[in-house]
């Protein structure tokens, strides 16, 4: 199928070129914190959910161990799910970026992202 063409990429294949943008902005404000942090995106979460999450989670953030590096990941599924058009998806990514970025960081969303309030 020709790349002009809107089924060139597969629905997995735009999802992840939605998380890879919201990485992108964030690394521009905070490319040295970010430095070495692995983004990965998964279809839905594990079936055994963290004691403190209610509902199901859109992305967590593994903290660094034996030897791995930070992780954060983000589900697919749960996020087509809630969106409502491709746009809503796109805010609905960077949010949940953001937020995983701020657990990493330390800080609150709006630290990491000033515009993080006026998308959602």
């Amino acid at each position: 199928m020709p790349a002009s063409l809107p089924g060139y990429r597969t629905r997995a294949q735009r999802f992840d070129a939605l998380v890879l943008d919201a990485v992108e902005v964030l690394e521009r404000r905070w490319a040295h914190q970010l430095e070495g942090v692995e983004f990965a995106v998964e279809e839905v979460p594990p079936s055994h959910p963290a004691p403190w999450e209610t509902g199901v989670p859109l992305g967590r953030y593994f903290p660094a161990e034996a030897g791995q590096p930070h992780r954060i990941v983000v589900y697919r599924r749960p996020l087509e799910t809630r969106a409502q058009d491709v746009e809503d998806l796109a805010e609905l990514v960077h949010h949940v970026v953001v937020e995983q970025v701020a657990h990493l960081l330390g800080r609150s969303p709006d630290d990491v992202d000033p515009d993080f309030g006026d998308d959602r």
